[in-house]
């Protein structure tokens, strides 16, 4: 996810242009005779919501924000379970914790995301979202868990915090579901440093997020912010202007970088496809933004080998297996001490488990020429012969 590699003087000059013609207002709201009319936040809400053809876009502070916002906007409570994968990063289970939720983990499938038919074998009364997680950029299974959720009128979230401008069966992902949450962090395709967003076609729900991101604020347009109507409770996890500029100037360089992240991807798995590697399932090729390549070895310790033999070479990996113990909830018992279905957390995802620890993730990066590829394509050819 390179939005770094494309960061320089086009966003230094941004930055430079924006403060100058609005003398630094770091600040979303007011200040307006030294803001000069010039709001980057909103600007760059209405471009992510075109960009994705969503009514609703709410920019926050980051994307682990984003996903706590939209689950304080549904109303989640103590009493609430929220079904979500045993396979992604670790603040998608903090969100949910810090909602005052009971996560539920559930298997994933060859793609590596939420498996549908585990997440079925999960609902329970008590249960209230279903977060499917569209890990290292491809989506997850939408046709089935959407159905799983109007069966029985769950709501469902879309964590698209590693696949933002990808697509599944041509809509956006993030606004298929109720609610998408979006990261701009520094290793996202693109990036404010931090940053994040909720969308949403509902604008109820665009609306109690917006007010719990901002203290409770409800936005009345008849009263200025110092005596603004309120009616909820809130927190403070507003973007600030200067990450919405980085933000504006990354965004228009997103079709490129999509392009050139999945023609990328296709120069090494075409290069390594007579390696005999059985490669992760893709549930829409056409809609995963090219962020790895991912392959499963015959085993675990296969994995590890061929991973210190990258190493040794000076390639790395991509979360898998590098950063697993951080995108895998059987190696989270430091968050499960309130939670006992969780306290044998090791064993409770088996096919999970063993899917991940044969895991290898080729990060691609935009940056690459052939002498990039061929070292990489040549180095995994020997190790598989090797092995």
């Amino acid at each position: 996810m390179p939005g770094f590699e494309l960061y320089g003087p086009d966003e230094r000059a941004a930055i430079l242009e924006w403060f100058d013609s609005n003398n630094g207002v770091m600040f979303a709201h007011g200040y307006d005779a030294l803001r000069k009319g010039v709001f980057k936040v909103r600007e760059f809400e209405r471009e992510v919501a075109r960009r994705l053809d969503s009514p609703y876009a709410l920019a926050v502070s980051n994307g682990s924000a984003a996903l706590l916002v939209a689950l304080r906007a549904l109303g989640v409570r103590r009493s609430d379970e929220i079904i979500t994968s045993a396979f992604t990063f670790v603040a998608t289970a903090e969100a949910i914790i810090e909602a005052g939720a009971t996560p539920v983990f559930a298997e994933v499938d060859a793609s590596l995301n939420l498996d549908p038919a585990d997440v079925a074998r999960r609902i329970t009364p008590r249960t209230r979202v279903i977060i499917p997680v569209h890990m290292a950029g491809a989506p997850a299974d939408l046709d089935a868990i959407l159905a799983l959720a109007h069966a029985h009128g769950l709501v469902v979230l879309e964590d698209t915090a590693q696949a933002f401008g990808g697509t599944y069966h041509g809509r956006h992902l993030g606004t298929l579901g109720d609610a998408g949450t979006l990261s701009f962090d520094f290793a996202k395709n693109i990036t404010t440093g931090e940053g994040g967003m909720v969308v949403t076609a509902r604008r109820e729900l665009f609306e109690a997020a917006r007010a719990y991101h901002d203290h409770g604020h409800e936005y009345d347009p008849t009263l200025p912010r110092g005596r603004d109507t309120r009616s909820r409770p809130g927190f403070n996890f507003r973007m600030t202007e200067v990450q919405a500029v980085l933000g504006l100037t990354q965004l228009k360089k997103l079709e490129f970088i999509l392009a050139r992240q999945r023609a990328n991807k296709a120069v090494i798995k075409n290069g390594i496809a007579g390696c005999g590697f059985e490669f992760r399932q893709l549930h829409d090729e056409k809609g995963e933004i090219g962020d790895s390549l991912i392959f499963f070895l015959p085993n675990a310790a296969a994995a590890r080998t061929f991973a210190r033999k990258l190493s040794d070479r000076g390639l790395g990996t991509k979360n898998l297996p590098d950063a697993l113990i951080w995108h895998y909830a059987g190696t989270w018992r430091h968050l499960f001490g309130d939670f006992p279905a969780l306290a044998n957390c090791e064993r409770l995802w088996p096919r999970t488990d063993a899917l991940l620890k044969r895991a290898i993730a080729l990060s691609i990066m935009l940056r690459m020429e052939d002498a990039d590829f061929d070292r990489v394509i040549t180095s995994v050819r020997e190790i598989a012969k090797q092995l």
